[in-house]
């Protein structure tokens, strides 16, 4: 079977609802993984969710702020928590899915300062790659798993507009990129978006409201992934690739988010 894996912070699910539910015709996801959706658990557009028959959610939400969920088509089993957010911030989510660990996470994006001394968001963003770098340690590499989500580093020299100028900025300093590839060590994660397009072609998620035209202004950063470990490999190159996007048209829709869906297929 196919399973189609997408994740998308969607900056205000019930803001964003109608814009869910055409992303979710158009392109058939199984499980839709969602960060920032600003609202208590109570207050989820469940019925909307029903209608675009991903009636199976978990939700971990918060008031105002933060907030995440994962919709999907098929049951959703729970999952031996990676809750590592030190501010109990609603921040990660996850669940078994045919099979598949799937762990949704929102982090921190870590406050303009670069310095965890004089910046306690900083200190925190690091803290929790850290905990989770140490949670995931645990675990086996053989498993099938996946970590997805607003990840919010951009690792890579070609997944920023500017390495040079974006190294001394939040999302693409050393320590964080440190930070992601202890990460990424720790269960010898597969980075897929690299994989399907390998440097130097430049990639990036989101692109700031600032700019009136996002693509011709292209300021973009890689801040959203999709990470297997290697006990999904197969299934991730069973059609001879994977077949993994970013969704950059969403980007373009009336009142978007400023980050775009990225998406993998994983045939089971």
């Amino acid at each position: 079977m196919r399973l189609r894996l997408c994740t998308w912070n969607v900056n205000s699910v019930r803001l964003r609802a109608e814009q869910v539910a055409r992303f979710v015709a158009e392109q058939a996801p199984d499980v839709l993984c969602l960060q920032e959706i600003k609202c208590r658990e109570g207050e989820f557009p469940v019925n909307a969710f029903r209608d675009m028959g991903l009636p199976h959610l978990k939700i971990a939400g918060q008031k105002g702020w933060h907030g995440v969920a994962i919709a999907s088509r098929l049951p959703i089993e729970d999952a031996p928590p990676l809750d590592v957010c030190r501010e109990k911030h609603a921040r990660c989510v996850g669940g078994m899915i045919a099979g598949v660990e799937v762990h949704n996470f929102y982090i921190p994006a870590g406050g303009d300062v670069p310095d965890r001394a004089e910046n306690p968001k900083f200190d925190h963003k690091l803290d929790f790659y850290e905990k989770l770098t140490a949670e995931l340690g645990k675990r086996d590499p053989k498993a099938p798993l996946a970590v997805v989500g607003d990840l919010n580093v951009a690792p890579g020299e070609f997944d920023v507009w500017n390495h040079k100028y974006m190294s001394k900025i939040v999302s693409h300093t050393p320590v964080e990129i440190e930070a992601f590839r202890a990460m990424e060590a720790s269960l010898g994660f597969i980075d897929l978006m690299r994989e399907a397009t390998p440097e130097p072609a430049k990639l990036a998620s989101w692109w700031s409201y600032r700019a009136a035209d996002f693509r011709q202004s292209n300021r973009g950063l890689r801040l959203d992934h999709i990470l297997i470990t290697p006990g999904l490999r197969e299934a991730a190159w069973r059609l001879g690739a994977p077949a993994t996007r970013i969704h950059e048209d969403v980007r373009a829709w009336e009142r978007p988010s400023d980050h775009a869906p990225v998406s993998a297929d994983l045939v089971l």
